[in-house]
């Protein structure tokens, strides 16, 4: 009786053939096993005759056709038997929770797994699943230490307890994964915190390139959050609006559709690498520009991309923006974009997605005319209410008292103002009275 036997953990092959990639992303994703090359199927030893050539073959395999890259995973042998050469590769278990085949990505057809002595394709279910957990448990956010150790998250508490969720500072850093294995605050732990080291920059330069820089703000340094809301209220502001009155009802045109771009920072927000460097927003004569970093998500093509189509990169801070009501699951933020501009706003690198929206050229003739011109949010508004939502947009947090002073009125007229605004929907509280800040919105 032959020493080779196929079986759960061994398959056998009588050459080399471009099946072996699929059998060995079968066992990565099963519980590891041989592969014998220079065996037939009924055990019987033929030996393999060009070794350079296949072991080439199988290296480029290894290295180049399989996601994520096995390498660690796999060794090979040369074993001699009966006069003959055998090539035996040895796959352990992977340390990754999903493989597949590059070429046809995370589908039935790219994800196989041994059962028994046969290569099965995996089902839908059971990629998403594993897909899903391969996130979670690998997530980068998690496992970087963050830059700073004396973190505090007032602001993320206020932010759950005014959507009715209770959150209790003894589970608060478990609950939202904000240690990392060696019990440092990890990445996530520094964007969520009241104060970190992370920027946002925010540019508008004079003309159609970045050859002159007119404005630059930061918005960042405190809670990805708060940094949100800011950013949105930025947006509103330049959301120029030129008003036809000759027709009724009267007709508003916007300089960008806001809905667009606000999911293109959302996106740019929850998908970016933070390990590069935050996103950026470029504000031009003509466009806009988001860019977030990193590129496609691990296992996105960019079909899947246009078709709005899920992959998470950063899925606890996608869970924490589901929870705040910001964001949705249903991956209709690029759907929308490419709704109202098409798919060409789209640059996609390895290295980057930039998204261009271009302004309304009809909005920017008109401001050069100055004509039936309205900026976004202060339409209707007094002079301290405009220079109230002006101050709010720069420093959310900043103090009645601060505001008289710089505003040069009394805090109770400051006061009156954020009644007035708030009942006129131009901005809202966040928290409580003593705890919480004005926060400008659409």
């Amino acid at each position: 009786m032959s020493q080779y036997v196929e079986s759960e953990k061994v398959e056998l092959k009588v050459k080399y053939t471009d099946t072996i990639c699929k059998e060995i992303v079968a066992f990565l994703n099963a519980d590891g096993g041989h592969i014998i090359i220079g065996v037939s199927d009924d055990g019987n030893v033929v030996g393999v005759e060009k070794i350079d050539e296949t072991l080439k073959k199988i290296s480029d395999v290894i290295t180049m056709q399989i996601e994520p890259n096995p390498q660690e995973e796999i060794r090979t042998e040369l074993k001699f038997d009966s006069g003959r050469t055998l090539i035996v590769l040895y796959v352990s278990k992977g340390t990754r929770n999903i493989y597949c085949q590059k070429k046809y990505g995370f589908s039935s057809s790219g994800c196989s797994i041994r059962i028994g002595t046969t290569c099965e394709e995996m089902t839908a279910e059971q990629i998403r699943v594993r897909y899903e957990k391969n996130f979670y448990d690998e997530e980068y956010m998690i496992k970087k230490r963050a830059s700073r150790s004396d973190l505090s998250f007032r602001e993320l508490k206020i932010y759950y307890a005014e959507k009715g969720f209770h959150v209790d500072d003894s589970s608060l850093e478990a609950n939202f994964n904000l240690r990392n294995k060696d019990g440092e605050y990890n990445l996530l732990a520094e964007l969520l915190a009241d104060k970190n080291n992370i920027p946002f920059n925010f540019v508008k330069f004079n003309g159609e390139d970045k050859a002159a820089i007119s404005e630059r703000n930061d918005y960042g340094y405190g809670c990805v959050l708060s940094v949100y809301e800011k950013i949105k209220s930025r947006l509103s502001a330049e959301n120029i609006c030129i008003s036809d009155t000759t027709t009724r009802p009267r007709k508003d045109r916007y300089l960008f559709d806001y809905d667009a771009v606000n999911e293109a920072v959302l996106n740019a927000l929850v998908h970016n690498d933070w390990t590069i460097t935050e996103p950026q927003i470029s504000v031009f004569s003509n466009r806009m520009e988001i860019i977030s970093h990193g590129g496609l998500p691990r296992g996105m093509t960019v079909d899947d991309f246009y078709e709005g189509i899920s992959h998470p990169r950063n899925s606890t801070l996608m869970r924490i923006f589901l929870n705040m009501g910001l964001t949705e699951h249903t991956g209709h933020g690029v759907p929308t974009i490419i709704n109202k501009y098409g798919k060409e706003v789209f640059e996609i690198t390895e290295n980057y997605i930039k998204c261009k929206i271009p302004f309304d050229t009809k909005v920017l003739e008109m401001r050069q005319k100055n004509v039936g011109l309205n900026v976004g949010l202060n339409v209707g508004l007094n002079k301290t209410e405009k220079a109230v939502l002006g101050l709010l947009i720069e420093t959310p947090n900043k103090t009645a008292d601060e505001m008289a002073s710089e505003v040069g009125v009394t805090k109770r007229t400051i006061e009156r103002s954020f009644v007035s605004l708030q009942k006129k929907g131009k901005i809202e509280r966040v928290g409580s009275k003593r705890d919480g800040m004005w926060v400008v919105i659409k």
